[in-house]
């Protein structure tokens, strides 16, 4: 059984609606762009969390909560690029992954997802129960 995937604002979907080919373009992407940052400047202590913030992370959370994750794998497919970026900080390398978020004052790429995926579902709620809610929600009498 064939499988063919589709590109729609800039996702690519297959006809499962799966998105590990999205993650894994997505993640080589990032990459790349944070393989041109390390060997594009020298003192990387102190640009490196900014330029990866502007230009590599944007890219990780690209329509995200259309794509939202399924699978594990690419879960850990996106989280290794941050993984990476942390480790560039001197100082950061040798300790694990969440202490190192902790020093920078980030937040995993998951609880960034999820975090977004809460507001975006609290403002549907809240414009849809206020303009016209009772066509989406009714009330139980008692």
């Amino acid at each position: 059984m064939s499988t063919s995937v589709e590109r729609n604002l800039g996702v690519l979907v297959d006809n499962h609606l799966n998105v590990s080919e999205q993650c894994a373009a997505v993640a080589e992407k990032a990459n790349r762009l944070l393989g041109c940052i390390t060997k594009g400047i020298t003192n990387r202590d102190k640009v490196i969390m900014p330029l990866y913030s502007v230009l590599v992370r944007p890219h990780l959370e690209y329509c995200s909560q259309f794509w939202s994750l399924l699978y594990k794998k690419d879960v850990d497919r996106l989280e290794r690029v941050q993984r990476r970026t942390t480790k560039m900080i001197k100082g950061l390398g040798s300790l694990p992954f969440e202490e190192r978020l902790r020093e920078l004052g980030l937040f995993s790429l998951e609880t960034r997802r999820l975090r977004r995926d809460l507001i975006a579902v609290f403002q549907y709620l809240k414009s849809v129960y206020k303009e016209n809610g009772e066509s989406h929600f009714y009330k139980e009498s008692h």
